[in-house]
Order: C-alpha cells, then sequence, then structure tokens
C-alpha cells in the first residue's frame, strides 16, 4: 500500500490541478469571468457553480393545467366525428350534443342501433357505447380519461420546459406536483410577468377565411358554421376600428403544421415570420390558391392576430404574421410557436418571489456555517494528529475545490440544501483519515517499524472505509431518486462529496505521506 507507480502519482496530481482549475472561477468576481471568457481561450475553464432559487432570488410559480379542457375538446371533436359517420351510413338521429360528459342523441329508427354502435366503436375501441330504446350515450371509459389527462401533463410539462429555456433562465426546476400541477422555480428572473405571460398563452395557431357576408358589429347573429372573435388590440388604434371579426369555424391550416418561426424586420416593423412542413406548406398552398382576393384571419388562442388580404398563392410553405408587433411581443411570439401549443390551459395558482437581498444572506450564512465548520474540523485534526493533521487538512482542502470543480463541471444547482451536503461533507470527510490514522496508532504500539505501521493502517482501515462510504453513498442515491427539489440538491452535493472525500483521503494523502517517509527516515511517526 506504500509504494506509488508512477503513473498513479501523475494521475493525482492532474486531478488535483484540475480540481482547483476548474474551481477557481468560483473565487472570482463576474466581471473577471466575463472577462476570461472573452479574452482566454476556449478550453480554460469558465463555468461556475449556478445558484439556486433561495440563493440567486427569482420567482416560484406553482401552475395548473386544465386537464378537464383536453377531455371536453376529445368529446366535441367526438360530436362532429359521430355526426360526420352517422350521415354518411345514413343513420337517422335527433339531439346530438353533449350531455354529462358524454355524446348522446337519438335514433329516429330503433332498428338502427347495432349499426350504430357499430360505427361508434370503428371510431375509437375504448369508447363506452350504450343503447337503450333508441336513446344512445356514447363516452370515455376512465382509463381512457385518465390516460388522456397523463399525456396531457406530460405534453404540457415539456411545452413549459422548452419556453422557459429558451427565455435565456439558467438551471430552471420545472417539477410535476400531484396530477395537474406542474412547480417552476426560476432563478434570477428579474421579469417574472413576462414568464407569466408566456406560460399562461395556450399558444394554439389556425389560419381561417373571414366570413364577408357577417356584419362585424357586436351582438348580431353570425351565420351556421362561423363565430365571432375579437381583434388583439393594437398599439395607437384608431376610434371606430372593429374591434372583432367574423371567421368560419373551419380551419384551412393548424398551427400543428409549423416548423419553425422566427422573429425579423419586414418594412422596417418587427415581424413573425413561419414556415410549414411538407404537409402544412401543401394545405396552405392549396387554401391561398383557391381562396385568392379573400382575407384569411391568423388567429392565435381565439383572437385575430391579424387578417390579411390573400393576393396570390402562397407556395413556399413559408409566410409572415404582421401586426403592430414590438420587438420583444414578436420576440415571444415566435418563442411560442417554436415551443408548440399547450395541449390545455395553464392557470398561476400560486406565486412567489425571492428578492436577491434574501438570497445573499443565505449566501453569507452558507459560506460563514462552511467556514466555520471547516476551520473546527481543522484544528481538532490538526490537535489529534498533528504533522499527519496537516496531511489530512490539505487533502481537505483539495476535497472542497474538487467538490466546486464538478458542480461547475456538471452546471448543477447549488442550493441552500446543497450547501448543507457540502458543510456535512466537510464534516465527515476526514474519517477516513481517523481511521487510517488510529490504525497506524495501533501498529505502532504493537512495535511495527513505521514503514509497516502506516502500510498496514492503509491496508486494514480500507475495508471500514469502503462500507462506511458506500452506505452513506446508497442512502444519498435513494434521496436523489425519490426526493425532489431541495431534497435533490442536498442529495447531489453530497454524493459528489461522500466521492471526492473518498479519493482525497485515500489518495492524495497516502501520497504525501509517501513523500513524506522517503525524505525522513524516521524511528518513530509523530501521530
Amino acid at each position: 500500500m506504500i509504494y506509488l507507480p508512477r503513473w498513479k502519482v501523475i494521475l493525482i496530481m492532474v486531478v488535483c490541478a484540475l480540481g482547483v482549475l476548474y474551481a477557481m472561477p468560483n473565487l472570482l468576481g463576474k466581471e473577471a469571468v466575463t472577462w476570461a471568457e472573452k479574452h482566454l481561450p476556449g478550453f480554460l475553464p469558465h463555468q461556475t457553480v449556478n445558484l439556486g432559487l433561495d440563493l440567486r432570488g427569482g420567482s416560484h410559480l406553482l401552475l395548473e393545467v386544465q386537464t378537464g379542457a383536453v377531455i371536453d375538446e376529445a368529446l366535441q371533436g367526438l360530436v362532429d366525428q359521430t355526426r360526420t359517420e352517422l350521415r354518411a351510413a345514413k343513420v337517422g338521429y335527433t339531439e346530438l350534443g353533449l350531455n354529462n360528459r358524454a355524446v348522446s342523441f337519438r335514433l329516429t329508427d330503433a332498428a338502427q342501433a347495432d349499426k350504430a354502435r357499430d360505427i361508434l366503436r370503428q371510431l375509437d375501441r375504448t369508447l363506452d357505447v350504450r343503447e337503450d330504446g333508441g336513446a344512445v350515450s356514447v363516452r370515455y371509459t376512465e382509463e381512457t380519461i385518465r390516460n388522456k389527462q397523463r399525456a396531457a401533463m406530460d405534453q404540457s410539462i415539456e411545452i413549459v420546459r422548452r419556453r422557459i429555456d429558451e427565455t435565456g433562465t439558467r438551471e430552471p426546476s420545472i417539477q410535476r406536483q400531484g396530477d395537474n400541477r406542474i412547480l417552476v422555480q426560476l432563478p434570477g428572473v428579474d421579469d417574472p410577468d413576462r414568464i407569466k405571460r408566456l406560460l399562461g398563452q395556450t399558444a394554439k395557431l389556425s389560419f381561417r377565411l373571414v366570413e364577408q357576408s357577417a356584419s362585424v358589429q357586436p351582438g348580431l347573429p353570425v351565420p351556421p358554421g362561423t363565430e365571432r372573435l375579437p381583434l388583439v388590440e393594437r398599439a395607437g388604434q384608431q376610434p371606430g376600428v372593429p374591434q372583432s371579426i367574423v371567421v368560419q369555424k373551419r380551419i384551412m391550416v393548424s398551427g400543428d403544421t409549423l416548423v419553425d418561426a422566427q422573429p425579423t424586420f419586414q418594412n422596417g416593423e418587427p415581424v413573425v415570420s413561419f414556415r410549414f412542413d411538407t404537409i402544412g406548406g401543401k394545405k396552405f398552398a392549396e387554401a391561398t390558391r383557391v381562396n385568392v382576393g379573400r382575407p384569411f384571419a391568423i388567429v392565435l388562442d381565439n383572437k385575430v392576430i391579424s387578417a390579411p388580404v390573400i393576393r396570390e398563392p402562397i407556395l413556399g410553405g413559408s409566410g409572415v404574421i404582421s401586426g403592430s408587433f414590438t420587438t420583444q411581443s414578436a420576440q415571444d411570439l415566435a418563442l411560442l410557436l417554436r415551443a408548440g401549443a399547450l395541449p390545455a390551459p395553464i392557470s398561476v395558482i400560486e406565486e412567489r418571489t425571492v428578492g436577491p437581498g434574501l438570497g445573499e444572506d443565505s449566501i453569507k450564512a452558507g459560506a460563514t456555517a462552511s467556514l466555520i465548520g471547516m476551520g473546527l474540523v481543522m484544528v481538532f485534526i490538526l490537535m489529534s494528529y498533528g504533522l499527519f493533521g496537516v496531511f489530512a487538512n490539505i487533502a481537505l482542502l483539495f476535497n472542497v475545490s474538487m467538490i466546486f470543480a464538478v458542480l461547475s463541471t456538471l452546471q448543477a444547482t447549488l442550493t441552500l440544501p446543497g450547501i448543507a451536503g457540502i458543510v456535512l461533507t466537510i464534516g465527515t470527510a476526514l474519517d477516513n483519515n481517523v481511521l487510517i490514522f488510529e490504525r497506524i496508532r495501533e501498529e505502532q504500539r504493537n512495535g511495527r517499524s513505521p514503514l509497516a505501521a502506516i502500510d498496514a493502517g492503509y491496508s486494514r482501515a480500507l475495508s471500514a472505509i469502503w462500507d462506511a462510504n458506500m452506505t452513506s453513498l446508497i442512502a444519498a442515491v435513494l434521496l436523489y431518486i425519490f426526493g425532489s427539489g431541495p431534497i435533490k440538491g442536498f442529495a447531489v452535493t453530497l454524493t459528489i462529496g461522500i466521492i471526492t472525500s473518498t479519493f482525497t483521503s485515500i489518495m492524495i494523502t497516502r501520497l504525501i505521506v509517501v513523500w513524506w517517509l522517503k525524505a525522513k527516515k524516521r524511528t518513530l511517526i509523530p501521530i
């Protein structure tokens, strides 16, 4: 155990050097790090540990996904499908509509009940179809409803993640809570209202024809198959401009076929350029080809953004949305369209803001606790083991630098519980050295030579060290798997600390002891 081959010595020294190098940016100020990014070679480390919400300040949002709207939308689509299929099969019916979350209708000829049942089951094998005396009710099974709601939640979380990741926030925390809630934590966000606007929009885009024969005056009836939608208010809008517009319910092209959207400028005005996939491009080209000269509405979340006139067929599969945008609103709309539409509306039911001042206090308190803990541990080990305590303290300093190096490299988010994990690691990092040093003491009391005592101390203490660290590592991993939020932050730093402390206490301390033994021919170990 005393002999260390040259390659192992070089490896230990390289790891120590990299640990110090990658931890160094955390000791520098923001200005120094920014200067280094601009002027120093890119391969040099410049990443720092990301600070969590409780340290950096930011916003805490609890969102509620209205998963019931997904079922309502699916049932409304089922009504349209039922109407189409029954008419195609020439099955007579009356009173078709929704009733208590079920599609219901009455057959004009009860003898066609089996035919109607077969048609409905072909639409969806999971439908629960019931018929009694010509009265038919169709509903989704409970399992189907749960599956649809679960899929809506998964899709909502992914879209929320896409929208937030593109806003420039670093390391947002997005977690599912319960059946229909999403917890979002945004460290360092200085404009939470903008984030709420981005998250609160469903962003369902569609292109529909404008019904020119209908009156734009509110309160007047609209023709069948059309609906009145509000126009988005524009800056500097003149009095007398219609506040709503009548559009056809039939969607010419859906925003689901969009593959890209980018903010740009046209005639000096901010606009949003968009591009369809192959299928959407063909639909858009056909819709504009047969409706030249007619206005069509660009509808976002049941509001008309603009209603330009189709001057000529648009065959390239791309177009431009204009509407008196500001640069910021054009960027936000492009972001929403790129991220995709939410399957269900989202509302903010809880909001908390952590001020940077409170975060600064937390950092100071955590740093103070860490320094005091490290100081007391170093003094204790120094008083207990003398020169060997100095060796252990050197290893402890490398241990702390490696923890921050790993956190910086992984771009992990450091929270207040994470600082607690580091403090705990500092307190227990020297346990391995204590086991080794006590074993060396015992071997020396038994009359062994310094070389034999040190060799026996390291070899015989290893089994206890591995057992202790493996049990701690298993506990930390389980905390990470089953925990959430702050618990995960604690588990991450604890896991990293266990691994680095094992390396430093066994490898670095042993290397220093080997060097000391070679330099000093002692007959007694000063431990």
